[in-house]
Order: C-alpha cells, then structure tokens, then sequence
C-alpha cells in the first residue's frame, strides 16, 4: 500500500508486509556531540518539527527538566502547565492541539507519576518520561511547536517525533485533536442547611445545562477519550466524596436526555464504588486517587479505542460536577479526538488562569 493501509497494530498483524518510508525529526546533537536537547527561555516558542504530508505520527516521546538558574526549586515547580504542546495539520489557520504539556501526555495537576496506558504513558523516573501512541495521520503537513510561559527559568528539552511518510493521503482518516478545558471553581451550590446526604445525593438534573463540558467540537468525527482532573477544595469532616455526578454526551444536537447517558463519575471512568486507590489499565486509570476522605488532587483517564464515540454533524462531552452540579471544585480536563478538517478554533486559557492550585 501507499497509503496509510488497512493493517492495523496488534501482535497478530505485525508479520504483515507494508510499504512506508520511517523518519524520525528529535532533539539530537547535529555537531556529534552529546547536547541531546534543545534550551527555550521564558517567553520563548520553539517549531519542533515540520514535516511535509502525506504522512501520520506514529509516537511522540520527550522529556523536560527545568534549569533553577540560581532560583530554589519551588519557582515555577508548575512548568508542565506553563509550557504548552501545540500541533497544526496542513497549514491549516488554527492549531487542533493546543494542551499543557504534561496534560496532554496523561495527568492534571501540573504532577507526574509511571503509569501504562495504551496511547498515552508516563514512565520512569517518576513519571518524567512522556510518551504519546496516537496516530496522528495529515494530508500535506504537520508542524509541532512547543511554547514556554515560564517567567524565570529556562528549560531544556529532549525528544523524538516518529513518523511515516506515504505517497498518497487517505480522505477517510481524521484528524487528531486536543483541547484543555477548565473551570476553576465549577457553578455549584453552597451546603446551606442540607445535609450531607442532601447535598451531595439530593436534587435533580433534568438539561444537563449546568454540566461541565469537556468538549465541543463540530464536524464529522469521534471522540477518543479524556483526562479528567478535580481537586476537591471542600472542606469537612463529613464523608467528601466528590462524584455522583453523571457523564451526558449530545451527539448531533440531540435533546436531553443523551443516548449516552451514564451514572456517576467514577463509573464513566470505569471504576467503582468511590475509588481510593491508583490503578491504570490500557483504557481506562486512576493516576491520582486523591488524599484521605477524597480531598486533594485526582486525575483520572478514560479512552475510547475499542468504543469510539461517533458523530456526524457536532458533539458535546460533558460531566455533572457533583450529582446536580452541586459541588464547587477546580475541575480541568484534557479531551482528544479525531475529525475533519476544518475544525472549531479553540484557544487555551491564560498562563496565570491554567496553574494548578497548591496542595
């Protein structure tokens, strides 16, 4: 084939001959020294890759250390949400990845930690190797640029952008997306003279208009999954769960309720019963399970690679934030999925508005 082809990956299709050229663009030393890394000051944007079409993305990998530059370690500890991932696919006007860097490769919060998924990985050490296995197939271009919104410390970045060149494009094959969404706090209620149970289990959601929305995209596509993060700023002695609340995703403008309609956060995410405890699997993890009685940070992820969310004309992801939108937590959220071009312009939230809050 010339093309993209019609194998696919798993172990059983590898013997499986195929027609492409390999090329890798990464941060290697062309002097044939060992500075392996590129260097971006504050402020500073630099173009990763550009790469001429047809071709697709096969795995991104990369890594990111921060240079203290006579500043303590705790100046700019948040830099995986003030440095920003940002891809373009065939000089189109608007980017379809614009996220965080260490949002889009798996978990909120501004953290890292080793966990296995099948597209996205965080591994040793600690977490700090990135590695991204979304194909990302493009017609005639794909330009990757990393940005820096750092105020103090410079950085230093090491990485590979594997990828296969083809003599024709595929019109059936869409393109990747990224978007990173938060609301900080979310629209809830106060407690008042409710009690625990009344507040966190009471009331009724009859629109899904007050959800949290993780995506809205337009054009014909689907939705491949997310991450989801909470920090849960509630403070009490009182059983402080942050979850009830139910995912609702519109396809098509449809009217509420959604034919996909689920029962709580935590079974959307493929868990159960108020998790407490780190778990990750190829489609589905919790990374961070968050502090006694649920308080602190949690990300979770939830990928649709067997059951990808199809739509024609438009799509709406959402989520209650607490059962009823009744709970006011710091909720972000990183969605990807695949679509025709051209899509929706999005942009990403101000530098000061995208930091995580401290623990």
């Amino acid at each position: 084939m010339s093309g993209y082809g019609s194998f696919g990956s798993s172990l059983r299709d590898l013997p499986r001959l195929r027609r492409s050229r390999r090329g890798r663009v990464s941060s290697w030393d062309t002097s044939g020294g060992n500075d392996d890394r590129i260097r971006l000051q504050p402020g500073q944007t630099r173009e990763l890759a550009d790469i001429r079409g047809p071709g697709v993305i096969t795995h991104i990998w990369c890594t990111v250390a921060v240079e203290h530059a006579g500043q303590p370690e705790e100046v700019e500890a948040d830099y995986l949400r003030r440095l920003v991932l940002k891809i373009t696919w065939d000089d189109s006007a608007h980017p379809s990845v614009l996220v965080p860097l260490g949002d889009f490769f798996g978990m909120g919060h501004g953290r890292t930690g080793n966990f296995v998924s099948a597209p996205l990985q965080m591994s040793p050490q600690d977490g700090k190797g990135f590695n991204c296995w979304f194909a990302m197939p493009f017609a005639s271009g794909a330009r990757f640029e990393l940005i820096s919104e750092m105020s103090v410390k410079p950085v230093v970045f090491y990485y590979y952008i594997d990828f296969e060149q083809h003599d024709e494009a595929d019109p059936e094959l869409g393109y990747f997306h990224a978007q990173w969404r938060r609301e900080n706090p979310t629209d809830g209620i106060e407690q008042g003279d409710q009690t625990n149970d009344e507040y966190l289990f009471g009331g009724a959601n009859s629109d899904g208009a007050g959800n949290y929305v993780l995506l809205e995209a337009e054009g014909r596509g689907h939705y491949v999954g997310c991450v989801l993060n909470v920090h849960n700023l509630r403070e009490t002695s009182e059983w402080n769960w942050y979850g009830e609340g139910d995912d609702m995703i519109f396809i098509d403008g449809e009217p509420w309720p959604p034919r996909l309609h689920g029962t709580g956060t935590e079974d959307y995410f493929n868990t159960a019963w108020c998790p407490s405890q780190a778990y990750h699997a190829p489609y589905h993890g919790l990374t961070m399970p968050g502090g006694a009685n649920w308080s602190g940070q949690v990300s979770y992820y939830r990928f649709h690679v067997e059951d990808p969310v199809v739509f024609e004309r438009s799509i709406r992801v959402t989520i209650e934030h607490g059962h009823a939108n009744k709970l006011n937590n710091d909720v972000s959220s990183t969605a990807y999925w695949y679509q025709t071009l051209p899509s929706l312009p999005f942009g990403l939230a101000p530098v000061d508005q995208r930091l995580p809050r401290p623990l």
